[in-house]
Protein backbone atom coordinates (compact mmCIF):
# COMPACT_ATOMS: atom_id res chain seq x y z
CA UNK A 1 0.00 0.00 0.00
CA UNK A 2 2.82 2.39 0.94
CA UNK A 3 4.63 1.78 -2.35
CA UNK A 4 1.47 2.03 -4.47
CA UNK A 5 0.44 5.33 -2.88
CA UNK A 6 3.95 6.77 -3.33
CA UNK A 7 3.21 9.81 -1.17
CA UNK A 8 5.86 10.84 1.39
CA UNK A 9 3.28 12.40 3.73
CA UNK A 10 1.14 9.25 4.11
CA UNK A 11 1.00 7.51 7.50
CA UNK A 12 -0.12 3.90 7.83
CA UNK A 13 -1.98 3.08 11.04
CA UNK A 14 -0.92 0.13 13.21
CA UNK A 15 -2.59 -0.44 16.60
CA UNK A 16 -0.39 -0.31 19.70
CA UNK A 17 -1.09 -3.87 20.81
CA UNK A 18 1.74 -6.06 22.04
CA UNK A 19 1.23 -8.34 19.03
CA UNK A 20 1.74 -5.38 16.67
CA UNK A 21 5.04 -4.14 18.12
CA UNK A 22 7.15 -6.28 15.73
CA UNK A 23 5.12 -4.96 12.78
CA UNK A 24 5.71 -1.37 13.92
CA UNK A 25 9.46 -1.93 14.18
CA UNK A 26 9.62 -3.75 10.81
CA UNK A 27 7.62 -1.05 9.03
CA UNK A 28 9.86 1.73 10.38
CA UNK A 29 12.91 -0.32 9.38
CA UNK A 30 11.50 -0.36 5.84
CA UNK A 31 11.15 3.42 5.85
CA UNK A 32 7.34 3.55 6.17
CA UNK A 33 5.67 6.36 8.13
CA UNK A 34 3.58 4.83 10.91
CA UNK A 35 0.77 6.24 13.05
CA UNK A 36 0.74 3.98 16.11
CA UNK A 37 -2.87 4.23 17.16
CA UNK A 38 -5.22 3.10 19.91
CA UNK A 39 -2.93 4.01 22.80
CA UNK A 40 -4.04 4.41 26.41
CA UNK A 41 -1.11 3.28 28.55
CA UNK A 42 2.18 5.05 29.29
CA UNK A 43 3.89 1.67 29.67
CA UNK A 44 2.70 0.67 26.19
CA UNK A 45 3.90 4.03 24.86
CA UNK A 46 7.41 3.33 26.11
CA UNK A 47 7.41 0.04 24.20
CA UNK A 48 6.10 1.79 21.08
CA UNK A 49 8.78 4.49 21.29
CA UNK A 50 11.49 1.87 21.60
CA UNK A 51 10.07 -0.04 18.62
CA UNK A 52 10.36 3.20 16.62
CA UNK A 53 13.94 3.77 17.75
CA UNK A 54 14.95 0.18 17.05
CA UNK A 55 13.35 0.33 13.62
CA UNK A 56 15.24 3.55 12.81
CA UNK A 57 18.54 1.97 13.86
CA UNK A 58 17.85 -1.00 11.59
CA UNK A 59 17.04 1.36 8.72
CA UNK A 60 20.21 3.38 9.33
CA UNK A 61 22.41 0.30 9.63
CA UNK A 62 20.98 -0.97 6.35
CA UNK A 63 21.94 2.25 4.59
CA UNK A 64 18.46 3.78 4.58
CA UNK A 65 17.61 7.47 4.85
CA UNK A 66 16.26 7.87 8.38
CA UNK A 67 15.61 11.60 8.08
CA UNK A 68 12.55 11.13 5.88
CA UNK A 69 10.76 8.68 8.21
CA UNK A 70 8.07 10.06 10.52
CA UNK A 71 5.89 8.52 13.20
CA UNK A 72 3.27 9.60 15.71
CA UNK A 73 2.06 7.84 18.86
CA UNK A 74 -1.69 8.44 19.09
CA UNK A 75 -3.38 8.52 22.49
CA UNK A 76 -7.17 8.32 22.58
CA UNK A 77 -7.73 10.87 25.32
CA UNK A 78 -11.39 11.38 26.18
CA UNK A 79 -12.15 7.65 26.08
CA UNK A 80 -10.03 7.31 29.22
CA UNK A 81 -12.21 9.68 31.22
CA UNK A 82 -15.39 8.13 29.85
CA UNK A 83 -14.33 4.68 31.05
CA UNK A 84 -12.77 5.78 34.36
CA UNK A 85 -15.65 8.12 35.24
CA UNK A 86 -18.15 5.31 34.75
CA UNK A 87 -16.19 3.11 37.14
CA UNK A 88 -15.92 5.94 39.67
CA UNK A 89 -19.67 6.56 39.48
CA UNK A 90 -20.26 2.87 40.22
CA UNK A 91 -17.98 3.06 43.27
CA UNK A 92 -19.92 6.14 44.39
CA UNK A 93 -17.76 7.23 47.33
CA UNK A 94 -16.99 10.89 47.89
CA UNK A 95 -13.34 10.32 46.99
CA UNK A 96 -14.33 8.47 43.82
CA UNK A 97 -16.71 11.18 42.66
CA UNK A 98 -14.09 13.86 43.38
CA UNK A 99 -11.62 12.06 41.09
CA UNK A 100 -13.80 12.21 37.96
CA UNK A 101 -12.54 13.99 34.85
CA UNK A 102 -8.87 13.87 35.76
CA UNK A 103 -7.44 10.58 34.49
CA UNK A 104 -7.17 11.35 30.77
CA UNK A 105 -5.21 14.59 31.06
CA UNK A 106 -2.99 13.18 33.82
CA UNK A 107 -2.25 10.13 31.66
CA UNK A 108 -1.37 12.29 28.64
CA UNK A 109 0.94 14.49 30.71
CA UNK A 110 2.77 11.44 32.05
CA UNK A 111 3.05 10.09 28.50
CA UNK A 112 4.64 13.35 27.37
CA UNK A 113 6.98 13.20 30.35
CA UNK A 114 8.03 9.74 29.14
CA UNK A 115 8.49 11.14 25.63
CA UNK A 116 10.89 13.77 27.02
CA UNK A 117 12.86 11.12 28.90
CA UNK A 118 13.20 8.92 25.82
CA UNK A 119 13.81 11.44 23.08
CA UNK A 120 15.71 14.07 25.05
CA UNK A 121 17.49 11.86 27.55
CA UNK A 122 20.42 10.67 25.45
CA UNK A 123 19.00 7.44 24.03
CA UNK A 124 18.01 9.17 20.79
CA UNK A 125 21.07 11.41 20.43
CA UNK A 126 22.92 9.34 17.82
CA UNK A 127 19.80 9.11 15.64
CA UNK A 128 19.01 12.81 16.04
CA UNK A 129 22.56 13.64 14.98
CA UNK A 130 21.97 11.58 11.84
CA UNK A 131 18.81 13.56 11.03
CA UNK A 132 16.10 11.37 12.55
CA UNK A 133 12.80 12.90 13.63
CA UNK A 134 11.31 12.39 17.06
CA UNK A 135 8.15 10.34 17.32
CA UNK A 136 5.54 12.94 18.20
CA UNK A 137 2.72 12.35 20.66
CA UNK A 138 -0.69 12.79 19.02
CA UNK A 139 -3.78 13.53 21.09
CA UNK A 140 -6.84 11.96 19.48
CA UNK A 141 -10.46 11.79 20.67
CA UNK A 142 -10.15 15.30 22.10
CA UNK A 143 -13.78 16.40 21.99
CA UNK A 144 -15.31 16.56 25.48
CA UNK A 145 -17.91 13.83 25.90
CA UNK A 146 -19.25 14.94 29.30
CA UNK A 147 -21.23 18.22 29.01
CA UNK A 148 -20.34 18.99 32.64
CA UNK A 149 -16.69 19.47 31.63
CA UNK A 150 -15.13 22.41 29.80
CA UNK A 151 -15.53 21.79 26.07
CA UNK A 152 -11.86 22.54 25.29
CA UNK A 153 -10.25 20.84 28.29
CA UNK A 154 -8.47 18.24 26.14
CA UNK A 155 -6.92 21.02 24.08
CA UNK A 156 -6.01 23.62 26.69
CA UNK A 157 -4.30 21.15 29.01
CA UNK A 158 -2.30 19.34 26.32
CA UNK A 159 -0.34 22.10 24.56
CA UNK A 160 3.37 21.46 24.11
CA UNK A 161 6.19 21.22 21.56
CA UNK A 162 6.37 18.38 19.02
CA UNK A 163 2.75 17.29 19.57
CA UNK A 164 -0.36 16.98 17.40
CA UNK A 165 -3.98 17.44 18.46
CA UNK A 166 -6.55 16.07 16.00
CA UNK A 167 -9.55 18.12 17.06
CA UNK A 168 -12.99 17.65 15.52
CA UNK A 169 -14.33 20.75 13.77
CA UNK A 170 -16.65 21.75 16.60
CA UNK A 171 -13.73 21.61 19.07
CA UNK A 172 -11.60 23.73 16.74
CA UNK A 173 -14.39 26.31 16.66
CA UNK A 174 -14.82 26.23 20.43
CA UNK A 175 -11.10 26.72 21.00
CA UNK A 176 -10.96 29.59 18.52
CA UNK A 177 -13.84 31.18 20.41
CA UNK A 178 -12.76 30.82 24.04
CA UNK A 179 -9.69 28.60 24.32
CA UNK A 180 -6.66 29.63 26.37
CA UNK A 181 -3.24 29.23 24.76
CA UNK A 182 -0.39 28.33 27.11
CA UNK A 183 2.36 25.71 27.36
CA UNK A 184 0.44 23.45 29.74
CA UNK A 185 1.62 19.94 28.87
CA UNK A 186 4.68 19.99 31.11
CA UNK A 187 2.87 21.58 34.04
CA UNK A 188 1.50 19.58 36.95
CA UNK A 189 3.48 16.34 36.56
CA UNK A 190 3.50 15.68 40.32
CA UNK A 191 -0.24 16.35 40.39
CA UNK A 192 -0.72 13.90 37.51
CA UNK A 193 1.08 11.20 39.47
CA UNK A 194 -1.14 11.91 42.47
CA UNK A 195 -4.25 11.47 40.31
CA UNK A 196 -3.33 7.84 39.73
CA UNK A 197 -2.53 7.31 43.40
CA UNK A 198 -5.99 8.65 44.22
CA UNK A 199 -7.64 6.47 41.57
CA UNK A 200 -5.93 3.42 43.00
CA UNK A 201 -7.03 4.37 46.50
CA UNK A 202 -10.59 4.79 45.21
CA UNK A 203 -10.54 1.24 43.82
CA UNK A 204 -9.67 1.81 40.16
CA UNK A 205 -7.29 -0.67 38.48
CA UNK A 206 -5.94 1.52 35.69
CA UNK A 207 -4.14 -1.37 33.98
CA UNK A 208 -7.50 -3.12 33.67
CA UNK A 209 -9.05 0.10 32.30
CA UNK A 210 -6.42 0.43 29.56
CA UNK A 211 -6.61 -3.27 28.67
CA UNK A 212 -10.39 -2.99 28.31
CA UNK A 213 -10.15 0.16 26.19
CA UNK A 214 -7.58 -1.48 23.92
CA UNK A 215 -9.70 -4.61 23.48
CA UNK A 216 -12.83 -2.58 22.72
CA UNK A 217 -10.89 -0.39 20.29
CA UNK A 218 -9.52 -3.36 18.38
CA UNK A 219 -13.06 -4.78 18.12
CA UNK A 220 -14.33 -1.46 16.72
CA UNK A 221 -11.51 -1.34 14.17
CA UNK A 222 -12.19 -4.93 13.17
CA UNK A 223 -15.93 -4.34 12.80
CA UNK A 224 -15.31 -1.23 10.67
CA UNK A 225 -12.95 -3.16 8.41
CA UNK A 226 -15.49 -5.98 8.00
CA UNK A 227 -18.13 -3.39 7.05
CA UNK A 228 -15.75 -1.85 4.50
CA UNK A 229 -15.07 -5.22 2.88
CA UNK A 230 -18.79 -6.03 2.83
CA UNK A 231 -19.47 -2.70 1.11
CA UNK A 232 -16.78 -3.39 -1.50
CA UNK A 233 -18.22 -6.85 -2.19
CA UNK A 234 -21.71 -5.45 -2.54
CA UNK A 235 -20.59 -2.71 -4.92
CA UNK A 236 -18.55 -5.20 -6.94
CA UNK A 237 -21.63 -7.38 -7.31
CA UNK A 238 -23.58 -4.42 -8.69
CA UNK A 239 -20.88 -3.49 -11.22
CA UNK A 240 -19.96 -6.96 -12.50
CA UNK A 241 -22.64 -8.62 -14.67
CA UNK A 242 -23.80 -12.04 -13.51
Amino acid sequence: MWQRLARPNVFVKIPATRECLPAIEDAIAEGININITLMFSVDVYREVAHAYITGLRRLRDGGGEIGRVASVASFFVSRVDTKVDKALDEIGSAAALEARGQAAIANAKLAYHAYKEIFEGGEFDDLAAAGARVQRCLWASTSTKNPAYRDVMYVEELIGPETVNTMPLETVGAFQDHGNVALTLEQGIDEAKRVFEELKAAGIDYDDVTATLEREGVEKFSDSFDELLAGIRAKSGELIPA
